[in-house]
């Protein structure tokens, strides 16, 4: 099941990029039918080769002792230029310049921490949710990109076969509530948390096990000229995370140790990133081409 579904996948990214190469078009004009997706892919740079279009709408972020689910959809978005010899794509930021979306998920149990069993009457889960969720204890978390989206790396070889990272990205998040301040965050530009995410199986250091992602369930749109995979899980539980960092402003010296402490043990082993999505892929002379037939 497993060989005949890497089959499918290379035989569409095949087809994918076959199509790349007899396409052409450079005039600005806009983009109609699944084309649409692509519009902040930086097509009209020829460089790029491919556009890709990523909705995570679902998943789960483990750093330390905190799990926050992905309950909201977070989009990444560019384009991607040809394999270079260590089988990586160079990536091209969205022309928008939003090529990783920031969208705030709540953090169960807010700035205390306290969330109630799965087995707990629901009326219990709905007093903790009001009284440690609201707008002055609740807590958000949101990932951003800790460097400039060139630092992001695609495989569509590791993608295709379930084995090693599909897609690196490096990130951080960024912690907001009134006590907080503005820049508390877990990671930076010059320490960010380093996520390998495979459709393949991880091989994380104890106390993690390895977990499995997938390549989803692939669909040729457009005369094969875009692939959708529903269903692809991207996970890592092998990164690691430096403590927090800026949290309290002016207190920080007192709040950061109190969020630092929460969190607990952040080293490689101890966090997971589980992003389950909606992939798109598409030819970039594709997309130029419908953009130049639709003035």
């Amino acid at each position: 099941m497993q060989k005949h579904r890497t089959r499918v996948v290379c035989t569409a990214l095949v087809a994918v990029a076959l199509a790349a190469l007899g396409l052409a078009g450079t005039a600005q004009a806009k983009l109609t039918g699944n084309y649409t997706r692509f519009s902040q892919c930086p097509y009209a740079n020829l460089e790029v080769i491919k556009c890709l279009y990523s909705v995570t709408e679902s998943g789960e972020v483990v750093l330390g002792n905190k799990k926050v689910p992905i309950e909201k959809a977070v989009t990444l978005q560019g384009g991607y230029g040809s394999v270079g010899e260590d089988e990586f794509s160079k990536f091209f930021a969205a022309s928008n310049g939003i090529t990783l979306a920031k969208v705030p998920q709540n953090v169960p149990g807010g700035l205390l921490g306290i969330v109630p069993e799965a087995s707990s009457p629901a009326l219990v889960k709905a007093l903790i949710k009001f009284f440690l969720e609201n707008s002055l204890t609740g807590v958000n978390a949101t990932l951003e990109l800790a460097k400039t989206a060139s630092d992001i790396r695609v495989s569509e070889n590791n993608l295709a076969a379930e084995e090693g990272a599909a897609l690196e990205l490096p990130v951080k998040v960024h912690l907001e509530n009134p006590f907080l301040g503005k820049n508390c965050f877990v990671g930076s530009s010059s320490s960010p948390l380093l996520w390998k995410l495979t459709t393949g199986t991880t091989k994380p250091p104890a106390p993690n096990s390895p977990i499995t992602g997938s390549v989803g369930a692939a669909k040729f749109l457009e005369e094969g000229r875009i692939l959708e995979t529903k269903g692809a899980k991207f996970v890592d539980n092998a990164w690691s995370a430096p403590g927090p960092s800026g949290c309290g402003g002016i207190l920080s010296f007192l709040v950061t140790p109190i969020i630092s402490a929460q969190l607990g043990t952040t080293t490689a082993g101890h966090n997971t990133a589980i992003l389950v999505n909606t992939l798109s892929v598409g030819s970039a002379a594709a997309v130029r081409k419908n953009n130049s037939e639709n003035p």
